[in-house]
């Protein structure tokens, strides 16, 4: 199974779910890269769910809004929910500051909240807290 695209971008298969990330140095040639080999994954695992990861990104402008909206939209036509995850609350700001609507896009505040929209939980832990019982 691959894991890392040839733009470098690593995206992850969890059960029916994709989870990568964006990284600050994202240029267009990286993005369509990325773009392209998500949707490819979306099609060829059947996926029916993205976490898209941005905690990492420092700022947001309009190239990389474009870009989350495009892949939302391209995701939800194969038949993929997208959620966007981590976003600083500076680029918020920003996004606010810059009237730049991510329309369609559905945000989490973390990782484990996305996952958790996705319809992922995390397992209880066994008796003991998981610990080797020495007594059986």
């Amino acid at each position: 199974m691959r894991e890392q695209p040839s733009g470098g971008v690593p995206i992850l298969r969890l059960g029916d779910v994709l989870i990568t990330g964006l990284l600050n140095e994202l240029d267009d040639k990286t993005a369509l890269a990325f773009t392209d080999e998500l949707t490819e994954r979306i099609a060829s695992d059947q996926a029916r769910g993205v976490l898209i990861d941005i905690s990492r990104l420092e700022m947001v402008d309009s190239f990389v809004a474009r870009m989350l909206m495009e892949m939302t939209a391209m995701s939800r036509l194969l038949g993929a929910r997208v959620i966007v995850a981590g976003m600083r609350p500076a680029v918020a700001i920003t996004l606010v500051e810059l009237g730049l609507e991510l329309e369609g896009v559905e945000t989490a505040l973390n990782a484990e909240q996305g996952m958790a929209v996705l319809g992922w939980h995390q397992g209880s832990r066994p008796p003991g807290g998981g610990r080797h019982d020495p007594t059986r």
